[in-house]
Formats: structure tokens, C-alpha cells, sequence
């Protein structure tokens, strides 16, 4: 008896098994995020993204991929780590305080 449950179970294994690998295939991680692309009044030019699971933002500029902790803000919602802060206000307003450039207004390019 216990022989037939075994190849049961092990074929139900793998048949899960493929179910998520294909689930995994189906849905890639992009689709699990949120892309934005922002110019700024400066001329930075800049790509935010958002992941479901991370409530961190992480910016690309300047060639480089920074990660960004969510900080305390009034209104809106504030990133910041050494040296650059984005802030998002609850109107859309995006701004940027990077470097030793002044704080600078930006506007998200669409398509």
C-alpha cells in the first residue's frame, strides 16, 4: 500500500513544482514594480522605481543605481540616503536634493 502513495505524491510534487515555475515565467519581476522617468529643472535626468516587496526607492542617475530609504516626511513621501533626498508630495510634485546642487523641481516624462 504504501508503495502506490509514494509515486503520488511525488508526482504531485512535481506537477506543483511546474505550476510555479511556469507562474514564475508568467509573471516577471518587472510586473511586480513600478517604473517612473523624471527630468528635472537642473537637466538631471533620472529613473525611479518602486518593488511591491521593498519599501525602499532605488533611483538610477548618473550611471549609477542608488537605493533610497523611506524617511519621515509632513506630507507626501520622502527618500533619502547619504548625500540625495527625493521627495514626492501628496500633489505629485517631485523634487530632488542631490549632491551639492540645489534642490531642483522635476517633472515625470510620460511614454
Amino acid at each position: 500500500m504504501m508503495s502506490r502513495r509514494i509515486p503520488i505524491r511525488f508526482g504531485a510534487a512535481c506537477l506543483g513544482m511546474a505550476v510555479a515555475g511556469m507562474t514564475n515565467a508568467i509573471s516577471p519581476a518587472a510586473a511586480q514594480a513600478l517604473f517612473s522617468s523624471y527630468e528635472c529643472a537642473d537637466g538631471s535626468v533620472f529613473m525611479l522605481a518602486f518593488y511591491r516587496s521593498d519599501p525602499a526607492a532605488h533611483i538610477q542617475i548618473d550611471g549609477k543605481s542608488i537605493e533610497l530609504k523611506k524617511s519621515l516626511a509632513v506630507s507626501g513621501q520622502r527618500f533619502s540616503t547619504r548625500g540625495m533626498t527625493i521627495w514626492i508630495e501628496k500633489t505629485g510634485l517631485t523634487s530632488i536634493k542631490h549632491g551639492k546642487r540645489p534642490v531642483s523641481i522635476c517633472r515625470e516624462v510620460k511614454g
